[in-house]
């Protein structure tokens, strides 16, 4: 039994392998995808968001706010694709194997990866249960939802807005509608689909992990 008058060193928080290495993997291919993009503009405009997106994961993990592995490996499943729709752009991202598999007439790489967007559903409901921020079971399901809804809605606007200010094929680029005009509705509702896949993920598999 600790005497009152005897230190309590406080114990740092135990390091996962699992995140780690997949900050190493992003790291190599943000570094080796940077070299030589297709478009060096829209490489910017592409990977800022999700360089940000990595730090902020980072500076959570050093300050103690941890998700499960399941919850990593589900939002590096955006970083990773994002990084290469940025090496190659979107619409020129080579994945016929997946859009002749299916009988796609377009590139499809960005539809997907607009799906993997909601899959950050997973850790927000993974965290606002371990916190138990939200008594309602119903609505601690439709917050995710709603975030990834508004999430999408916002980053359509972005692409928008660069696109006219860009103009020419770097603003072509990064909107990469490919000629569809309803094109932000689509890529909208993947975020959303993916939503509800991770939360239905969570629902089947999904424990908050403690604090």
């Amino acid at each position: 039994m600790t005497s009152p008058s005897t230190p309590i060193t406080p114990v740092a928080p135990r390091i996962h392998w699992f995140p780690m290495l997949l900050l190493a993997a992003y790291l190599v291919e943000f570094v080796v995808l940077g070299i030589a993009p297709a478009e060096r503009g829209t490489w910017w405009a592409e990977n800022v968001p999700i360089f940000l997106i990595v730090v902020a994961l980072v500076v959570l993990y050093v300050r103690g706010v941890r998700f499960s592995n399941l919850a990593y490996a589900l939002m590096s499943v955006l970083l990773f694709m994002h990084t290469i729709g940025g090496h190659y752009t979107f619409e020129k991202v080579p994945f016929d194997w997946f859009n002749n598999l299916f009988g796609f007439k377009r590139n499809m790489y960005d539809r997907v990866a607009h799906f993997t967007v909601g899959f950050y559903a997973y850790p927000i409901i993974e965290l606002t249960d371990r916190k138990g921020l939200i008594q309602s079971r119903f609505i601690s399901y439709l917050f995710p939802l709603c975030v990834i809804g508004t999430v999408a809605m916002t980053y359509e606007l972005i692409e928008w807005v660069y696109a006219v200010k860009a103009g020419g094929e770097a603003g072509a680029a990064f909107l990469g509608s490919q000629g569809d005009i309803w094109d932000a509705q689509k890529d909208m509702l993947a975020d959303t689909s993916g939503a509800v896949f991770a939360l239905i993920v969570y629902a089947l598999f999904g424990r908050a992990p403690k604090a």
